[in-house]
């Protein structure tokens, strides 16, 4: 799945922060039952909400009637819209224990920690990279993979994933 085109996020950011929930990002790509359209939400847990993400810095508060209430309200906009020519499939949900990452802000907020990115082009020779968010820099990643470090073009990332998260020691946690 890829980052769906910046005129369906300009188009899903205000209907999902209207709703008083974040719109982390969107994607637009062929799933198992079809093109799909995949919104991802998130809310602040607190200690009473059994969300879906994790606990600590990266737990979500949103539970199934939030991503139903998103559901129903993107559709019907979407379908007054029609953004997208053809048939698809609406998913909304948490972004969970593997949150994806689509702006420089998440990457900033990921400094430290296991990040997954697949590139839409080959760089040093390869398009998979796996390692700790070092840091980010005027359109960079800057990643650590087995002891060296690489600079991925935010523009070339098709797609990024939290893996986990780094202990000052170096060892992995998530």
């Amino acid at each position: 799945m890829r980052r769906a085109p910046e005129n369906i996020w300009d188009f899903l950011s205000p209907i999902v922060e209207g709703m008083d929930y974040t719109f982390v990002g969107a994607t637009l790509g062929q799933g198992e039952s079809g093109l799909t359209l995949r919104v991802y939400i998130d809310k602040d847990a607190t200690d009473e909400d059994e969300g879906i993400g994790e606990t600590g810095p990266n737990r979500s508060g949103v539970v199934v009637e939030d991503c139903v209430a998103v559901s129903r309200q993107v559709s019907a906009a979407m379908d007054v819209e029609d953004l997208i020519a053809s048939e698809y499939t609406l998913e909304v949900s948490s972004p969970g224990v593997d949150r994806p990452l689509f702006t420089a802000n998440d990457y900033e907020e990921q400094v430290g920690n296991i990040v997954k990115f697949k590139l839409g082009i080959t760089a040093s020779g390869r398009r998979n990279y796996k390692g700790v968010v070092d840091r980010v820099e005027e359109g960079l990643v800057v990643v650590e993979v087995d002891n060296e470090l690489h600079e991925l073009a935010m523009l070339d990332i098709e797609s990024a994933n939290l893996v986990g998260a780094v202990n000052k020691r170096g060892s992995r946690k998530g």
